[in-house]
């Protein structure tokens, strides 16, 4: 029996972290991060045992709320993701601040400096923080 199950993606010039909610939509966990070549195939071979509900995509917007330069990069990535998974929602969402929270949980949670210069754990991370914020708000309203 396929699950439901919502995924979040941190998109990045080099990978992109990826997360997914449990099954109830209520939790979410990080998956890792990917190379701009291999993230989709990552998302069908998940799509394979999972139905996905909806994409969570990280909004590159910066501190004064313009949008940052990321944005054409993460608008191409956006379609490529609706033509790979047509009828599939695509939400975007403000990732402001998501890697300095994600470095920030990283540190809270003991993880040694030297696993945390890894850049693919704080993109998951991130994907997740991104993720978590997404559920919360969908309970909250």
């Amino acid at each position: 029996m396929k699950r439901n199950r919502i995924l979040a993606l941190d998109v990045g010039k080099k990978r992109t972290g990826l997360a997914q909610s449990d099954p109830m939509n209520i939790i979410a966990s990080p998956i890792g991060a990917f190379g701009q070549g291999e993230v989709l195939d990552k998302i069908r071979e998940i799509a394979q045992n999972n139905t996905i509900t909806t994409f969570v995509v990280g909004w590159p917007v910066g501190q004064d709320g313009q949008l940052g330069s990321s944005t054409e990069m993460v608008t191409q990535f956006v379609k490529r993701l609706e033509k790979a998974f047509p009828g599939i929602p695509v939400e975007l969402m403000d990732e402001r601040f998501t890697s300095v929270m994600a470095k920030q949980q990283l540190v809270a949670s003991g993880v040694k400096k030297k696993k945390r210069r890894e850049k693919g754990l704080i993109d998951a991370t991130a994907a997740c923080i991104l993720l978590q914020e997404f559920l919360d708000q969908k309970t909250n309203t």
